[in-house]
């Protein structure tokens, strides 16, 4: 049979899921006509090394291990990109979607009844009981509130993580998505009418939300703030470039951390200026470095106390250095008559770009 259908798995430290969920994918697909993309962000556990194990046996697996670029909407992309099938789904490695709702929905986008399909966990007939995640489905529900104002498509379940669409307009939407964080679904729905001319046409499936195999889950509170900042990256992302905004969101909040640490330092602790100033420097710096790791970098986060410690290092140098370009720019610009408050806020600008620039490169960047 020829290829008709690609699989993308974005992995993280899922070695124990990938054998039985393969077992379950032919099961319910038939013995061909389809493939399964393995694409791992460089697990831990040696996910990507079990994936070839298994390709060496089963051609229908195949495996792409990323160094150094990590998130699941990045990686379905790449899956997109790499497949010559011309239906491509993807789905999570950890059994909670189910493979066989892949027949039903390969068999909706050959008849035309839609341009994606859809496996909601909302829909009629759908069930999250095994989920035991009430807060979790909570904040799903506020975010399907959101997303459907956002794309105009009426979804019960548009930050759903398991959908199917054509090859060819999944690739033809790639130059415009945003690659960020996990909900690809979203950018697809939110770009499409821009791209293709018209919203997709969306069928969807009940999806009986099952309970995760083995591993633990890689999303964490962070991944509102992904939620937030794909939404940015579809309304002002092409205005202000979505992770400079983070960055200069965390440098603001990193502005009220430094002047609460100096009125405590100067009134309460009685402690003279200097060194008030240090310290609220120091913490208000340490404060920018852990929030950017954990939000603005989250996809290049470092771990483990070597790495954030030489990356803390590094953070203050940076910021050092945009200090000074901060002072110099802003003095040279009030010198040369420049109104004190617009020299001032030039001064924050510049500085701003250069910690940005610096940071992505010497902190969280490669070498």
């Amino acid at each position: 049979m020829p290829l008709d259908l690609a699989i993308i798995l974005p992995t993280l430290n899922e070695r124990g899921n990938l054998g039985p969920l393969v077992d379950r994918i032919a099961g319910a697909m038939g013995a061909q006509g389809w493939e399964v993309i393995i694409v791992d962000d460089d697990s831990r556990d040696g996910t990507a090394d079990e994936a070839r194990v298994l390709a060496q046996t089963d051609a229908r697996v195949r495996v792409i291990q990323r160094i150094g670029r990590r998130g699941l909407a990045s990686a379905a992309i790449e899956g997109f990109c790499a497949t010559a099938a011309p239906y491509v789904a993807v789905m999570d490695a950890d059994h909670q979607h189910d493979p066989a709702l892949l027949p039903a929905m390969l068999a909706a986008l050959r008849a035309g009844d839609a341009d994606i399909a859809v496996a909601s966990r909302f829909a009629p007939g759908a069930s999250t009981a095994d989920w035991a995640a009430p807060e979790r489905e909570r904040l799903s529900d506020l975010a399907n509130r959101v997303a459907r104002r956002l794309t105009g498509v009426d979804l019960t379940d548009p930050m759903s993580g398991y959908f199917m669409l054509e090859t060819a307009a999944a690739r033809a939407l790639v130059p415009r998505l945003s690659g960020i964080g996990f909900k690809i679904l979203l950018d697809l729905l939110a770009t499409s009418p821009k791209t293709l001319g018209a919203p997709m046409r969306v069928k969807e499936f009940p999806l009986q939300f099952a309970a995760r195999l083995t591993g633990e889950s890689k999303l964490d509170r962070a991944v509102l703030f992904d939620f937030l900042a794909g939404l940015y990256d579809k309304t002002l992302g092409q205005v202000i470039p979505t992770r400079f905004a983070l960055f200069g969101t965390v440098g603001a909040i990193g502005v009220v951390v430094h002047f609460a640490v100096l009125s405590a330092l100067l009134f309460v602790m009685g402690e003279g200026f200097a060194l008030a100033q240090t310290g609220a420097v120091l913490v208000a710096m340490s404060f920018n470095f852990w929030l950017n790791n954990w939000l603005t970098y989250r996809d290049k986060r470092l771990k483990g106390w070597g790495a954030v410690l030489r990356g803390w290092l590094g953070f203050c140098a940076t910021c050092a250095v945009g200090a000074f370009a901060n002072v110099a720019v802003a003095s040279f610009l009030e010198g040369r008559g420049v109104l004190w408050a617009l020299a001032a806020l030039s001064g924050i600008l510049v500085g701003s770009v250069w910690n940005y620039a610096l940071s992505s490169r010497f902190v969280w960047g490669r070498f």
